[in-house]
């Protein structure tokens, strides 16, 4: 399995609004300078994470991003979500599970669905506060 670049990049990103919590907003700009990224794929990312509510932007000469609850509140599984959509591991674990006609005699079902429980566990159960 492997994170695409959404996955990273934007918890790169989350990672630089966490040290900057409750110090205002910090521009897109400076993220990608920090992170060496380019802004107008921050600017896609950001757009995720503010229509999922994990962050607001403020307009001005000094606007910028900032988080909308604490680091210790944010949980690397919602930014992950967020920025990847469904993580379904098998076709069960699916929001949109197409039928499958095997679903009885399916070999991997079981493997999978018990990957998926305990991936969505670890993921729960970190914060961005723990970055």
């Amino acid at each position: 399995m492997k994170l695409s670049t959404k996955g990273r990049y934007g918890l790169m990103a989350m990672y630089q609004l966490q040290l900057n919590f409750g110090k205002g907003p910090v521009s897109i700009s400076d993220i990608a300078k920090e992170e060496q990224l380019s802004e107008s794929y921050l600017e896609q990312l950001f757009t995720l994470l503010k229509k999922d509510g994990l962050v607001k932007s403020i307009r001005g000469a000094s606007g910028g991003y900032e988080l909308t609850r604490s680091p210790d509140e944010i949980k690397i599984g919602e930014i992950l979500n967020s920025l990847e959509g469904d993580m379904a591991l098998s076709c069960s674990s699916m929001k949109n599970s197409p039928d499958c006609r095997n679903i009885s005699e399916c070999a991997t079902k079981g493997i999978l669905d018990k990957l998926q429980v305990r991936m969505e566990e670890v993921l729960n159960s970190m914060s961005l506060a723990d970055m």
